[in-house]
């Protein structure tokens, strides 16, 4: 990356505006001198960072220095508390790690939350209490996890409300979609292969009434009502919470959905549909002429 681009990540900005600090002409220094167990002289803030990861350094050394660096961003300005969160920067990247576990918004906002609840900490953190660095970078995560946490409420599916409702993650795939459509008989497996076969997948409308053994006509108005109950249940909700549980896997051949819904052709099926016959649905598959004589395909 171009040393003219400033990072878009708020942990590498930080980081970077810490980097310019520490070089010359006029790096930010830290005198050693006051401080036994360091260096007596003038340190670089990045050489006196290296000293405080050290193992060899006692806690009692690192909290004096962070005792004297946040007097420091308290009394000298923005310089200093760049210097601060700079000097915290491998900690608050682990943190930062473990935040982003399992999270699928964007991770600078996490990133800037860590950093905003750092900062905010260092005008009131009591410097006489040891772990200083620690309880800065915590206060940091507990901002952080109540925008997670703010997130997760958006996600959530409210129990009190009335009407439809959003189904679970992953709700939006649509191979899932139609095998929780065949779990509680909104659809056969059928009907989803060629749903799946024709919508899905690369399949012609004729293509997949052949497989089945019906005219393409038949075909096409097989799949428009499938596809009319399939959008009434999503709209009423009753496809949010069905588990789907897989049984023995076996090949199958044939549309994408095959691989969840089993095919008739195939080996084998993946899915227990759990299928039981719905009110009305006989007599839709019987107006669409499905087990008409010459078919192969049964009604439901």
């Amino acid at each position: 990356m171009s040393s003219s681009v400033w990072p878009s990540s708020p942990l590498a900005a930080a980081s970077r505006a810490f980097d310019l600090l520490t070089r010359t002409p006029a790096p930010l220094a830290f005198d050693g001198r006051a401080f036994e167990g360091l260096p007596e002289r003038m340190m670089p803030l990045d050489e006196l960072r290296t000293i405080l990861l050290a193992r060899s350094t006692s806690v009692a050394v690192r909290d004096a220095v962070w005792r004297e660096l946040v007097i420091r961003a308290r009394r000298d300005g923005p310089a200093w508390v760049v210097a601060a969160v700079g000097m915290a920067i491998p900690g608050l990247r682990r943190t930062g790690g473990l935040l982003a576990s399992g999270w699928r918004g964007d991770t600078a906002d996490l990133d800037a939350e860590l950093i905003v609840g750092f900062v905010e900490r260092l005008r009131t953190v009591d410097i006489e209490v040891p772990r200083i660095c620690g309880r800065l970078i915590d206060a940091g995560l507990r901002s952080a996890r109540k925008v997670r946490e703010a997130y997760s409420d958006t996600e959530l599916i409210k129990v009190d409300s009335a009407g439809s409702r959003l189904p679970m993650v992953p709700w939006d795939h649509p191979d899932l979609v139609l095998a929780r459509a065949v779990a509680v008989a909104v659809i056969d497996a059928e009907e989803a292969n060629l749903i799946g076969a024709t919508r899905l997948g690369h399949a012609t409308l004729a293509q997949a009434a052949a497989d089945l053994g019906i005219e393409a006509g038949l075909a096409g108005a097989w799949r428009r009502r499938a596809e009319k109950r399939l959008a009434d249940a999503i709209h009423a909700g009753e496809l949010d919470y069905v588990t789907i549980r897989p049984r023995r896997r076996r090949r199958v051949l044939g549309a994408p959905v095959g691989s969840l819904l089993g095919s008739r052709n195939g080996d084998g099926v993946v899915l227990g549909t759990q299928q039981k016959p719905l009110v009305g649905k006989t007599s839709v598959r019987s107006r669409a002429a499905v087990g008409a004589p010459g078919s192969r395909v049964r009604p439901a």
